[in-house]
């Protein structure tokens, strides 16, 4: 069965930090563009990182020079690490993956099951 298996979520305090992990199986994703994006309540969904099967990384400007993305091919495993967390950055957090596109918000090969990031003041 080919997933994405997220971890890492939780509660943190403003200032915070977190690391979000995202693990394929059933496929290698060295192949892939990987990434996340973030929906909140009544909001509507943000593209927040991503990196390219070339390497290139996307990060929105809310989270520019806060979050850092990367991967581990030799584990199949993408991460996010998130420092100095801001209540606005609570959301439930998917990672996604895709050939060819980026914009996990619109659509993606494979999504994770989610993660709630909670941060508060």
């Amino acid at each position: 069965e080919m997933q994405l298996v997220e971890s890492g979520g939780g509660s943190v305090q403003a200032g915070g930090s977190l690391r979000l992990s995202c693990t394929a199986s059933g496929f290698t994703f060295d192949d892939f563009n990987m990434g996340w994006y973030r929906q909140a309540p009544g909001n509507e969904c943000e593209l927040v990182s991503t990196i390219s099967s070339d390497g290139s990384t996307y990060y929105a400007d809310s989270v520019k020079g806060r979050f850092t993305i990367s991967q581990d091919n030799a584990k199949n495993t993408a991460y996010l690490q998130m420092n100095s967390l801001k209540p606005d950055d609570t959301a439930v957090y998917y990672c996604a993956a895709a050939k060819g596109s980026t914009d996990f918000c619109a659509w993606a090969h494979y999504w994770g099951q989610g993660t709630q990031v909670t941060v508060s003041s």
